[in-house]
């Protein structure tokens, strides 16, 4: 069995007329003999975390699996769990900007349900 990461799309959604969309990207670590194996389990996986809940306003949000973006072999799969630090994926791109503009932790947006 490989480990391989799994990177998924969410996208809440809200019966709330002012509630703006959010969508969470999830780095997901998925043990398969196969690649196609492992797009099968991730996809198993991102369907089985759907959830509907109601907020403390009182609105049904809903959490839903958009697409299992990519499934990667993990950068170091000789890894064990006594070590401190282990790479497990990386992406590149060219656009820092575009990068920056949609990921919240790097422009300091705040965002919330």
């Amino acid at each position: 069995m490989r480990r391989r990461i799994a990177r998924l799309l969410y996208k809440s959604s809200s019966d709330a007329p002012s509630y703006q969309l959010l969508y969470q990207e999830s780095f997901v670590l998925v043990k398969a003999a196969s690649l196609e194996e492992a797009k099968a389990k991730a996809l198993n996986h991102g369907k089985n975390e759907s959830v509907s809940y109601t907020n403390e306003n009182g609105e049904t949000i809903t959490w839903s699996l958009q697409q299992v973006v990519d499934i990667n072999s993990v950068l170091d799969d000789d890894f064990d769990s006594s070590e401190d630090i282990v790479d497990l994926y990386a992406r590149h791109f060219r656009n820092y900007e575009a990068y920056q503009s949609f990921e919240p932790l790097l422009s300091q947006e705040q965002f919330g349900e």
